[in-house]
């Protein structure tokens, strides 16, 4: 009966494993006849097709090919790419200390960091660059340039600008250092009589909560610190382990950060806080804002989960996938999804669901649409990132503001005022000059403000004439766009104060670099004007938390 009833089971976990078996053997058939497909295909294509192929551009075009129909954040990593991945898990690399942007079609220098070549031997935000070395440089080059500036600590670079107010290109001598990227662009006391630590965090590299441990030693050996507010508007993310990292010098010692799941959701990592508080103060307010993503939005979930911070601003980005870096030959790399990050209260933040776009995938797993509570017992909402305790917008409703801005009119300005003004001390330049200094810029620079009205107008103007309505008609509809340009000139005067704010960041900037910037910036930043008053309300930040009877 015995040597029956073994048989018996051994019989069933036979059974019960055979199709998980079968199914590993189908998937991985699948896969090696894919690869046969695959290949026989990349090399009868690349030698019959009737015009020569490049054999190393047409591989990249199939791989890139397969990877499209994933999510945006699985890549494929080429050897000319590689160093940006090291700039992101070292938090170091070799260059001049300069960001590039581009401006109206120039190459142009937008930030400098303190300390370094660009910095200390003259360079300028603002400054176009023509020629690296013996390269002429364009836009149509603008994503090769990391391989021109960017190199070994020690070796020589030639950078040729133009600058508004110099008659001749300027050469600059530069020898790249090792440069060590910040993840706290700025940390003080804001405003500088308060008892609040303001903390500007950019990215999530692996020294982020070193910098952020710093910071705070630093602050509160100064005086004590009342209040903290972390902005991490902006911030793209970075490392799930310096988010971690992060997150544990303000939650309590063996608190849940995150979650994280991948494919087979049985093995789920959980990340617990490792370490007691540095920064025990008891109120806090994070910034959000639109571009705050990934690592971001692990700390402000974290922190939101616990009620441990009051979260304002506008709802994040929603990025909850975990990718995974995976070296390849040929100083080649994969960066693959392969995880879903859940906060403590077990919401996945993630907006879009890309498993659900096209046929390549299976039924796998979906991200649950719902409401959770935190330990307040507060409703959060899951699959739309994070949404704040505070709303506030940020951005210009004015047409004017946001044309300017987008055409960079107040980061050009402010380049021509510094440049062609050395010696203005401009902290002591009125309100009422600037703005006529502005006005006269536009219309020298020819600057154009083509609303949708007027848009409307020349659609309608082009029709009548083809239509070959009534002169007077025609007529009409040109006094009407007239009139549109002078109130868009009495628009200009309306939203003075936002342009002078804007005007003088880029003057703070041009003086003081990112320090500068910031500080400028504050001033009228109506999200952190509203957590200092949140901060400063001790019954109103005990509702948000829903705290009182703590």
């Amino acid at each position: 009966m015995f040597i029956r009833n073994r048989f018996l089971i051994v019989f069933i976990i036979i059974l019960l494993f055979s199709g998980f078996v079968t199914k590993d053997n189908d998937i991985y058939f699948e896969i090696n006849k894919g690869i046969d497909i695959f290949g026989r295909v990349y090399k009868e294509v690349a030698v019959n097709y009737v015009d020569p192929l490049n054999p190393e551009e047409f591989m990249l075009a199939g791989i890139n090919g397969m990877l499209e129909s994933l999510d945006p954040y699985t890549n494929f990593i080429d050897g000319a790419s590689q160093k940006d991945i090291d700039i992101i898990t070292k938090g170091k690399y070799g260059g001049i200390g300069a960001t590039i942007g581009l401006r109206n079609d120039g190459i142009t220098i937008v930030d400098l960091i303190e300390g370094y070549s660009a910095q200390r031997q003259g360079l300028r935000i603002g400054d176009i660059i023509i020629q690296i070395d013996s390269v002429k440089v364009n836009k149509e080059k603008y994503n090769e340039l990391g391989e021109y500036l960017k190199g070994d600590p020690g070796t020589p670079v030639n950078i040729l600008i133009q600058r508004d107010g110099s008659q001749e290109d300027i050469l600059f001598k530069l020898i790249r250092e090792e440069i060590e990227v910040k993840n706290l662009s700025y940390y003080a006391f804001y405003p500088e009589s308060s008892n609040n630590a303001y903390l500007k965090l950019s990215g999530f590299t692996r020294t982020a909560g070193d910098e952020v441990k710093k910071a705070l030693l630093d602050l509160s050996a100064q005086k004590t610190i009342a209040s903290i507010t972390l902005d991490l508007r902006g911030n793209p993310g970075g490392l799930l382990d310096a988010a971690i990292d992060v997150c544990e010098k303000f939650l309590k010692k063996g608190e849940l950060i995150v979650s994280v799941k991948g494919r087979d959701t049985i093995q789920t990592k959980k990340y617990v806080s490792a370490e007691e508080p540095i920064a025990n103060i008891k109120k806090f307010v994070i910034l959000i804002d639109e571009y705050s993503a990934s690592a971001s939005e692990i700390v402000a979930g974290a922190m939101q989960d616990h009620d441990r911070a009051v979260i304002v601003g506008a709802n994040s980005f929603g990025k909850g996938l975990v990718q995974t870096i995976i070296p390849l030959s040929y100083n080649t790399s994969l960066k693959i999804t392969t995880s879903r990050y859940y906060t403590p209260s077990g919401r996945s933040i993630q907006k879009l669901d890309y498993s659900s776009k096209n046929k390549v995938f299976q039924e796998g797993n979906k991200i649950v649409n719902g409401k959770f509570h935190t330990d307040n017992n507060r409703e959060v909402l899951s699959a739309g990132g994070i949404t704040p305790d505070s709303v506030v917008n940020n951005k210009s409703t004015s047409f004017i503001i946001q044309k300017l801005l987008a055409e960079g009119m107040f980061f050009q300005f402010a380049t021509y005022l510094f440049n062609n003004n050395p010696s203005e001390d401009f902290t002591k330049i009125s309100n009422h000059k600037l703005i006529d200094s502005f006005t006269h810029y536009l219309k020298t620079s020819k600057f154009e403000i083509s609303s949708p009205t007027q848009k409307l107008i020349d659609q309608l103007k082009s029709a009548a004439n083809e239509e070959k309505l009534d002169e007077k008609f025609i007529s009409t509809l040109n006094e009407a766009k007239k009139q549109i340009s002078l109130n868009q000139t009495k628009e200009i005067h309306k939203h003075q104060e936002e342009i002078i704010s804007f005007i003088k960041e880029e003057l703070a900037a041009r003086v003081s670099g990112r320090t500068g910037r910031i500080k400028e910036s504050l001033k009228v930043d109506s999200q952190f004007i509203i957590a200092s008053n949140i901060l400063a309300n001790e019954e109103l930040y005990k509702n948000l938390l829903n705290s009182k009877k703590k």
